[in-house]
């Protein structure tokens, strides 16, 4: 196995250090390690952080790989500097049952550029009336813990509610996509004051509060875990606060474009900018963040949503929702929450590589950068500038609200289990 001595990295944004890789493990850390034996990485500076975690990534496969593969998608991913990603079930054929998730799972650890994780569907088809193989997915070789509907929500309240009591037997959690269908048909972007100056259909924030608000108290009700996907209104904030001080418990996620993009955007009516949850109001971008901050918002999820170019480039109404996130994750977060004083890198490696790690018992992943450790880190060159450019994406797609916007940042390494995925900016 190979040893690799990063030198001079400022490990978790802290002083500089030497982190030596021993095949798979963090074998030492300190200052003037010896460098014999080992092929050296000089950091200069860059901060150092553990690989990171994504809980909510579409990876398309099976079924439309015309937008994104189990490869193409993981190849995105070390890219973005994670090292471990969970694949929503909403495939064609759906992961409901033990054999399509164990087929993503494979996939996975054939191309090795990231681990895969695949997330069960909650019910049969995504349709919300029959609970899918839950036991049998976990007990599969895929060993699925997270269970969604994502792109749906269980809107009947008996399904979840037998959901949460299926799960709570091995520990499981349902990541629920909180959007209450008869309160949002027709439904085009947020409900404001842009969506009435541009007479499109407004998808209004009690959609999403009113789903919260019911499964917290499933949850409490139940004793078992829940998870709110892409949370992305204020109020939504100030129901999952409320939970945690009862002691449910629950855990949310805010996507990257979340904490920076406004509905101001789709004054454009460029599909780039239509997405599920809709972009919302400048009051809610800045409640998010002050909510992961606090931690009321556990982490960071991308929510990459793949589509090709066909499905985007068209009028507003037909477009497809979903925008690609891996890639450009970290630089967001960057300049919201580390370059506004939110958050310091300690704080985004807890959000976005420790705690998804948790919430989804993803083994081996979101540890500690000492000595012992897998070797599973991303080197990020906080000083980099430079304008988003899609033709450079490792993923089969480019539907990304960033192109041609100045992001901070850049990862030029990521290793998995000691073993690089990304050398310089460029895939291995």
């Amino acid at each position: 196995m190979s040893r690799i001595l990063i030198r001079g990295a400022k490990v978790l944004g802290g002083e500089r250090q030497d982190v030596l890789l021993d095949g798979e493990t963090i074998a030492e850390i300190g200052t003037g390690l010896p460098a014999e034996g080992a092929e050296v990485v000089e950091a200069a500076g860059r901060v150092l952080l553990p690989g990171l975690v994504d809980l909510h990534t579409h990876l398309r496969e099976p079924g439309r790989e015309d937008s994104e593969t189990v490869l193409t998608g993981t190849r995105a991913a070390a890219s973005g500097g994670y090292t471990a990603v969970f694949a929503m079930a909403n495939t064609f054929p759906v992961a409901d049952t033990a054999g399509v998730v164990e087929q993503v799972y494979r996939l996975g650890r054939e191309h090795g550029y990231c681990d895969v994780q695949p997330i069960g569907a909650v019910t049969v088809g995504l349709e919300g009336r029959k609970l899918a193989e839950l036991g049998a997915m976990h007990e599969s070789a895929a060993g699925v813990t997270v269970f969604s509907d994502d792109g749906k929500c269980v809107d009947d309240a008996v399904i979840m509610r037998r959901a949460l009591e299926y799960v709570k037997a091995f520990g499981g959690v349902v990541a629920q996509h909180a959007q209450e269908p008869r309160l949002t048909e027709g439904a085009q972007m947020n409900e404001g004051v842009v969506s009435a100056e541009l007479g499109l259909g407004g998808w209004p924030a009690v959609a999403e509060e009113s789903i919260i608000a019911r499964d917290v108290l499933l949850a409490e009700h139940v004793g078992s875990r829940v998870h709110i996907c892409h949370l992305s209104t204020a109020g939504s904030v100030e129901i999952v606060r409320w939970a945690k001080s009862r002691g449910i418990d629950v855990t949310a996620e805010v996507t990257p474009h979340h904490l920076l993009l406004t509905d101001e955007l789709v004054r454009s009516y460029n599909p780039v900018y239509k997405v599920n949850p809709p972009l919302r109001t400048e009051r809610d971008v800045l409640a998010l963040r002050e909510a992961l901050a606090d931690g009321t918002i556990d982490i960071v999820a991308t929510d990459h949503a793949p589509h090709p170019h066909e499905d985007k480039d068209c009028e507003w109404a037909a477009a497809a929702m979903g925008m690609v996130g891996l890639e450009t994750a970290l630089s967001v977060v960057q300049q919201t929450m580390v370059e506004t004083g939110l958050l310091d890198w300690a704080g985004v490696a807890d959000r976005m590589s420790h705690k998804p790690a948790a919430i989804g018992r993803a083994q081996g992943h979101g540890r500690p950068v000492s000595a012992g450790e897998p070797a599973n880190l991303t080197l990020v060159d906080t000083a980099y500038r430079g304008e988003v450019d899609p033709a450079g994406f490792a993923s089969r797609s480019r539907n990304t609200p960033y192109e041609g916007r100045e992001l901070p940042g850049r990862v030029t390494h990521t290793w998995l289990r000691g073993r690089a995925t990304l050398v310089d900016g460029k895939l291995a």
